[in-house]
């Protein structure tokens, strides 16, 4: 017995020399990306790998893989491999009713009819559901959905529906409690359309996220001195808290209460405490939405250095067709206005992941749950439309080609994963 075991200590120590075999040799790969433009910008990565997916998860990263190894080939020469995009803003408590709105109403969407197409594999509902109706929203579309779907809780326990002016249903302990028993589900607080004194709403969603160690979101609005953003961002506002639809164009005074301060003056010069506030850790957020984002905002900001923390659509019924479109349409917008390809996967994976406190997402690392989307960016003359209408051309376009999630191919726009014999 021991002779025998020499024998084949010594054997296998001859092979793993001769280079005959390793660990990784023997590993079957379930899935292969084979000669794409990897940008994983957690592990400062953007080089042309090829990726090897097992048992839905990352299993191997390496310039050249063999294909010998794998069950399937898929090729990705010429496209940009990402991690799955996460969308921080969206509505997708779908229902049928209409007095609910965005609470099991008919202004939410199915995530899996919307997500897959444009690369996205995990979104976050912002708000459309409080602690009451949260079990109802887990049941019908977060345990039914490919999708991975997170949740942002109503500061009023009701949702966004017909309670949602209710100051009486806000109570940041039920928020915070059910947060906890939903712990994987459930990533902050969210507050929304709220026409009164915004201090009411924020307070009892910043006391929820300081009982519950989360992050809220703010859509806000309100007239000034007493519903002040310039309060909100340098006092109410924790570091890691969110102010979503950073771009939007603002309203008059005469059409409160829905009037908005913009963070661009008069002049076109962003406003010295909008800076200070993001330099001290408050999250700016895309949000697009129907009328979250102009391009008169947005460009002045850019060019004065003020970035969003993450880019999202606040994908609901009145948008998806709209200057919103979808994820891969509002990451084509920043490309062409002048951020880098890197810096825009960046706002739409890895980011947005820490922003929600999920770090497991948003990167392909060796063990990651296989979440991807491969992009293919193209080249020629287009049009990107923001919310009030305005257009500008531009000269890039994302386009998903391959949304995988878990390590199953969910979307392939060109047939490329397809195992069926072509037909010619």
């Amino acid at each position: 017995m021991k002779l025998r075991k020499i024998i084949v200590a010594t054997v296998l120590l001859f092979t793993v020399l001769s280079g005959y075999y390793s660990p990784a040799f023997a590993q079957e790969i379930d899935l292969l990306l084979q000669g794409g433009q990897l940008i994983d910008p957690k592990n400062k990565i953007d080089a042309k790998m090829d990726v090897g997916i097992t048992n839905g998860k990352i299993s191997q990263i390496a310039p050249d893989i063999s294909v010998a190894r794998a069950k399937k080939v898929v090729d990705v020469r010429g496209l940009v491999i990402s991690p799955g995009i996460i969308d921080i803003h969206v509505h997708v408590f779908a229902g049928t009713n209409e007095d609910q709105h965005y609470m099991d109403g008919p202004n939410s969407l199915p995530p899996d009819g919307f997500t897959f197409r444009s690369g996205v594999t995990t979104v976050v509902d912002a708000g459309s559901s409080g602690w009451r109706s949260f079990p109802l929203f887990k049941k019908n579309i977060i345990d039914q959905s490919k999708t991975r779907v997170l949740a942002f809780l109503n500061i009023v326990g009701d949702g966004m529906g017909a309670k949602e002016q209710d100051s009486t249903d806000m109570s940041p302990v039920m928020a915070a409690r059910f947060a906890e028993y939903y712990k994987d589900d459930i990533v902050g607080f969210k507050v929304a359309h709220y026409n009164g004194l915004q201090s009411i709403p924020v307070d009892s969603a910043v006391m929820a996220g300081k009982l519950s160690k989360r992050p809220v979101m703010i859509d806000w609005r309100g007239l000034p001195p007493s519903n002040s953003l310039q309060r909100l961002l340098m006092e109410q506002l924790r570091p890691g808290d969110i102010l979503t639809h950073m771009y939007h164009a603002g309203k008059r005074a005469t059409s409160a209460p829905f009037y908005k301060e913009v963070l661009v003056d008069e002049k076109g010069k962003v406003k010295q405490y909008v800076k200070d506030s993001q330099n001290r850790g408050v999250i700016f957020d895309v949000g697009h939405g129907g009328n979250g984002f102009v391009f008169s905002q947005a460009l002045p900001s850019l060019n004065q250095g003020l970035f969003p923390n993450s880019i999202s659509s606040d994908l609901h019924i009145g948008n998806m067709n709209a200057g919103m479109k979808d994820m891969n349409n509002i990451m084509s917008k920043f490309l062409n206005m002048g951020m880098s390809l890197y810096d825009v996967i960046l706002k739409s994976t890895w980011a947005p992941a820490q922003i929600i406190q999920r770090p497991e997402l948003g990167h392909l690392s060796l063990g990651a749950e296989a979440d991807i989307a491969v992009l293919n960016l193209k080249k020629g003359v287009f049009g990107y439309i923001d919310s009030h209408g305005y257009v500008m051309k531009g000269t890039q376009k994302l386009e998903t080609e391959l949304t995988i999630r878990a390590g199953k191919i969910e979307w392939d726009l060109n047939g490329r994963g397809a195992t069926k014999m072509e037909i010619k």
